[in-house]
């Protein structure tokens, strides 16, 4: 996101909406889930009314605070437009559920494992440790992935896993010395950081992959219901130009960004601010009306596939390319 982002944006943006569209085109209807940084994103775009910047006409957010109801709901059909994990997304669409993905908005990057103990150095000094995780989420599954592949030890046979209910349990957990390492994400690893000086990363999921693939690792993207992808494209097309710049404003002044929309998040906005300018938390826009944003998923559903965790790579059908 660049100059060329910038002229794209001053020459053609205006150009995407009129008033009279806007009235006569169907509301959008699209969710937050709370606490999590996407509300950072979602309130960022109402304040800053990017949606009527871009000519689309989104209903008021469905709020959720239970993860599997707000994926649920969206391969339900109970709204249009879904902030959420790429993975969760494809392996909602290969079991049938009609939506398609529009844009990547962040990497792996923000994925971490954390320890307090100065004698681990790194993955290979987990082995005979305990490890605090939400075993149930896509983001342990990838990481025991990862770490199996790249380094040959295995979560919950070579290092023993301590069961949490969510990514803030985990760095609890280890703060108060009943793990050796917890496996978090953000803005959960920068407030862990803030409140503990002895704790460290150990282990970066974004970082990891790269190393292995010269590649970026996906993670946060939006997907929406193939219906409205294919009864209104220019739609579509909207509402990823209305995420674009979203993106590259919170990039360009994260203090700000997080001063206007980071309520409701769970998190100070000193937590969002720093998770954002030290790059833990990198929102990072990509296309998948490019070829390169759509390799990268491709890349990575072969590595996902290959461990078990989708049943094959993606393919066409999971993109919206419009």
């Amino acid at each position: 996101m660049g100059a060329s982002f910038g002229a794209a944006l001053a020459g053609g943006a205006a150009g995407l909406a009129t008033p009279a569209f806007a009235q006569a085109a169907a509301p959008v209807r699209w969710a937050s889930l709370a606490p999590g940084f996407t509300i950072l994103v979602v309130q960022y775009i109402l304040a800053q009314k990017l949606a009527e910047k871009h000519g689309v006409p989104l209903a008021p957010p469905t709020q959720y605070t239970a993860v599997s109801t707000y994926y649920n709901d969206f391969a339900a059909g109970n709204y249009d437009v879904c902030i959420g994990s790429w993975d969760t997304f494809a392996s909602r669409q290969q079991a049938g559920v009609p939506i398609e993905m529009l844009c990547s908005i962040t990497t792996a990057d923000m994925i971490y494992i954390v320890t307090g103990d100065p004698a681990l150095k790194d993955v290979a000094g987990l082995k005979g440790r305990t490890l605090a995780a939400a075993q149930s989420t896509g983001t342990f599954r990838m990481v025991a992935a990862l770490i199996k592949e790249l380094n040959g030890i295995e979560l919950g046979k070579d290092v023993t896993i301590q069961g949490v209910d969510n990514p803030a349990a985990a760095m609890t957990l280890v703060m108060a010395n009943r793990a050796e390492a917890g496996l978090s994400w953000e803005p959960n690893v920068t407030a862990a950081l803030m409140r503990d000086s002895k704790l460290k990363p150990l282990f970066n999921a974004g970082e990891a992959y790269r190393k292995a693939t010269s590649l970026d690792l996906p993670y946060f993207g939006v997907a929406v219901r193939r219906e409205l992808a294919e009864k209104s494209p220019d739609m579509a097309k909207r509402v990823r130009a209305m995420f674009e710049e979203c993106l590259q404003r919170i990039n360009a002044a994260p203090k700000e960004a997080v001063a206007i929309a980071g309520q409701n998040s769970g998190f100070s906005p000193e937590v969002l601010a720093e998770a954002i300018t030290s790059r833990r938390l990198r929102f990072q826009f990509g296309s998948m009306a490019s070829a390169q944003g759509r390799s990268e998923i491709v890349k990575a559903s072969e590595f996902l596939a290959r461990n078990g965790l989708l049943q094959r790579p993606v393919d066409d059908a999971f993109f919206f390319k419009g």
